[in-house]
């Protein structure tokens, strides 16, 4: 006979605790419980793997080691500091939020769960994470891991990414956690070990390790056979494929950058400029050539005046599109002004290598940024 659902959710969090305490994975951001420090591991947790998070994590907090410093400090550093993790939107809305801390709570992340969901960039997961965490105030983190470990539990069989699955969980695991939890740190470890389950245990791919899971004895899944069945499989949308040619336009040992616009795909992030489709060397140059009158300073230039050299195929994939990328390297004469269009660029290696966040879809064509005859030896 099953138990009760509300029952399920309540024993959940003494079994999760005790399992925690002895298998918690040992990550930098759960040594340090300091509010703004949880909410920056938090942000660069969402669609981030753990293992590529910790470096970014120390490297933030080495240059920008509180709040204040993040609402002073230039979007281009914070971007360029933010390079290879994606989702940029992030680290503009870290910087958003820090201004907001410094207006209204003196540089302090608020102790109220209402508070931090207020706040830019913080949704109702990131919310709970950060009041559990760093607070201790009962309220659960739901996220994918979540819903997927108590879809098993309670052997629920629609879809789990439904707002009515989200809020019964929610509700649930609130009402538990406020009549459990004994000790101010419970909430947090247990929306931790809750986490570190979905992670290791209780996995989105492949066969769960039901034998290693301190829920099995209260699962649905686990104990009718199945795991492989919940959650119900979602239909893959097909991802849309993009051709583009990508101009690596080099005026001795300076590119040209191309700033994108601030809303939609790479906002305002820096790239190597280029145009839909895949050319030929002759097309290329004619792009090149009215990219250079774009910019401004450089009208004068011709197709003719342009040497092209083909550089190797790139593909970068984001979650709802592909590009399929066609290069070319352009050789300019050394004559050019700066420009006079502000999303254009003329920028050294180094400048790129420190300064300027250049998207991490460019990455294969850095590879063939001229070398600097001083700098880069």
């Amino acid at each position: 006979m099953r138990m009760k659902q509300e029952e399920q959710y309540k024993e959940s969090i003494p079994a999760l605790l005790f399992w925690y305490e002895y298998n918690a994975r040992i990550l930098p951001w759960r040594e340090d419980l300091t509010p703004y420090h949880v909410w920056i591991s938090e942000i660069m947790l969402q669609q981030t793997r753990v293992e590529a998070v910790r470096s970014y994590y120390y490297r933030f907090l080495t240059e920008f080691p509180t709040v204040a410093s993040v609402a002073e400090a230039p979007e281009d550093r914070l971007v360029k500091l933010w390079e290879g993790l994606g989702y940029y939107s992030r680290v503009r809305n870290i910087a958003k939020a820090a201004k907001v801390l410094c207006e209204r709570y003196d540089g302090n992340l608020p102790a109220d769960y209402t508070l931090l969901r207020s706040l830019p960039g913080i949704g109702d997961y990131t919310a709970g994470a950060i009041a559990s965490i760093a607070f201790g105030i009962p309220v659960p983190a739901v996220d994918g891991n979540v819903l997927r470990v108590f879809a098993r539990v309670t052997g629920y069989r629609g879809d789990i990414r439904s707002d009515s699955f989200k809020k019964q969980v929610g509700e649930q695991l609130r009402k538990a956690l406020s009549e459990y939890a004994k000790m101010p740190s419970d909430p947090g470890r247990f929306n931790q070990a809750v986490m570190d389950i979905g992670a290791t245990v209780c996995i989105p791919n492949g066969k769960p390790h039901c034998e290693q899971c301190p829920l099995s004895h209260m699962c649905a899944a686990f104990s009718e056979g199945l795991t492989a069945e919940i959650p119900a499989k979602r239909a893959v949308k097909e991802r849309q494929a993009e051709k583009r040619t990508v101009l690596l336009l080099c005026d001795g040992e300076r590119v040209l950058l191309h700033r994108r616009p601030a809303k939609g795909l790479l906002a305002g992030m820096w790239e190597f400029p280029g145009i839909s489709g895949h050319v030929t060397y002759a097309g290329a140059k004619q792009a090149a050539a009215a990219i250079l009158a774009a910019a401004g300073g450089a009208e004068h230039i011709t197709p003719a005046d342009l040497h092209a050299k083909r550089l190797p195929d790139s593909r970068h994939i984001f979650s709802h599109v592909e590009w399929e990328m066609r290069g070319y390297r352009i050789d300019v004469p050394q004559e050019n002004a700066a420009p006079q269009a502000g999303e254009y660029l003329w920028a050294s290696p180094r400048e790129i290598r420190e300064e300027h966040g250049v998207a991490s879809a460019f990455r294969a064509y850095r590879e063939h940024l001229p070398k600097e005859s001083n700098l880069l030896n």
